[in-house]
């Protein structure tokens, strides 16, 4: 992800882990992540479709709370930098320019875990390092 749209942090409590940790969020053009940093638990959320013609965020709430948030970013729409609304739930990500309403809409895609649950200590069953 090159592109640098949004990227901003959101403290709550991961849906994974349990922990009250700041959740990382990242938004492009062509896909937006949500990453907590305690478990590395990560959403994915492709594009859906864009809009500028209505303002209004369009993100039916789902199994867990959705995130209001305001962060900063350069709209590709207007190019003006500046504070960008997301609205952020389980099977939805949208982000709007306060500037022009140009909107981003994202769904859910893929969810992983990015830390691995294995420790340098434990022993796995792979070949030794030469």
């Amino acid at each position: 992800m090159s592109e640098r749209f949004i990227f901003t942090r959101y403290r709550t409590r991961c849906y994974h882990c349990g922990e009250d940790a700041p959740q990382i969020i990242k938004a492009v053009s062509t896909q937006a992540q949500v990453i907590c940093s305690a478990c590395g638990a990560t959403r994915i959320f492709i594009p859906r479709f864009e809009n500028t013609e209505t303002i209004g965020i369009c993100t039916p709430i789902g199994c867990y709370d959705v995130w209001n948030i305001e962060a900063a970013g350069r709209c590709k729409n207007c190019g003006v930098t500046g504070p960008h609304d997301l609205a952020i739930g389980c099977n939805h990500f949208t982000t709007r320019c306060r500037n022009c309403g140009y909107a981003h809409f994202y769904r859910f895609n893929l969810e992983y875990m990015g830390k691995c649950p294995v420790s340098e200590t434990d022993e796995v069953n792979a070949p030794r390092a030469p």
